[in-house]
């Protein structure tokens, strides 16, 4: 009885509860200052499931009126996407410091930096100031969201790869370009192109949020039929995002899927 007490005794875990009792402490504090209670929180709930029996059932009706917006919308990740992962090469080679030199890679790590501590919808807001409401602000937008994140990605794989590969190719005479091309491109393919299908994913679900904000597609039917008080409507909206977004999740999981077991094979 007397070990199985000191077995369980509370200074065997009061590194861990001391913690604990922090975070609970912080999590308190940060709540009181938001507002947050659970008060709230079960209020909100029932307003929620009150307001979602407005929305059934679904108008069918609409649904065919749905599927080019949401074309639009995976067509706007698409070239988004594409253009991002371009671009995000272009910066990754500049990132990398087995590639550029020190100031251009700093100067680059910066921009990638700058990049991802600005969302997405606040630079399609600018590019609505200059190109107006449309898809083009929608695809720039995430063509430069893209870089925030493969560009970081893609230069640490950079900086990781083998450097007795690439003092090899300097070695039989081969420049810089030579080296990007044969030496470095190969061996980043395969996470370059599980990177791009992942970025690909967020991309479809960012489409709808700047489709609502103004770059159209499917956000767009979503954002115009709650202004308009057609639940209904709105409801079919949120079934098609959701069967595009599913189906773009599963087509990008099972090319992952594929990718991997050639690269195992290999």
């Amino acid at each position: 009885m007397i070990m199985t007490l000191k077995k369980y005794s509370l200074k065997r875990y009061r590194k861990y509860i001391l913690p604990l009792i922090l975070l609970l402490v912080v999590t308190e504090g940060a709540a009181i200052a938001c507002g947050a209670t659970f008060g709230k929180l079960e209020t909100g709930l029932l307003n929620g499931l009150s307001f979602l029996g407005y929305m059934f059932p679904p108008d069918w009706s609409a649904f065919a009126e749905m599927v080019q917006p949401a074309f639009q919308s995976i067509v706007i990740a698409f070239l988004g996407t594409v253009f991002g992962t371009l671009l995000s090469v272009v910066f990754a080679l500049l990132a990398a410091a087995n590639i550029s030199n020190p100031w251009v890679r700093n100067v680059t790590r910066f921009l990638i930096g700058l990049e991802r501590s600005i969302p997405e919808i606040i630079i399609l807001l600018l590019l609505i100031a200059a190109f107006g409401l449309g898809a083009m602000p929608g695809i720039i937008a995430l063509a430069l969201g893209c870089i925030g994140m493969l560009g970081k990605l893609l230069a640490d794989t950079i900086e990781e790869l083998d450097p007795v590969m690439m003092e090899s190719m300097q070695s039989v005479g081969a420049n810089k370009m030579q080296i990007i091309v044969f030496g470095v491109l190969p061996q980043i393919m395969p996470n370059l192109i599980s990177y791009t299908l992942f970025r690909f994913e967020i991309n479809i679900r960012l489409s709808v949020i700047l489709g609502a904000v103004g770059a159209g597609g499917v956000g767009y039917e979503l954002d115009y039929s709650f202004g308009m008080l057609q639940y209904h409507r709105a409801f079919t909206a949120l079934l098609v995002i959701i069967i595009m977004i599913f189906g773009t999740e599963r087509l990008s999981y099972m090319l992952r899927g594929r990718i991997k077991m050639e690269g195992a094979l290999k």
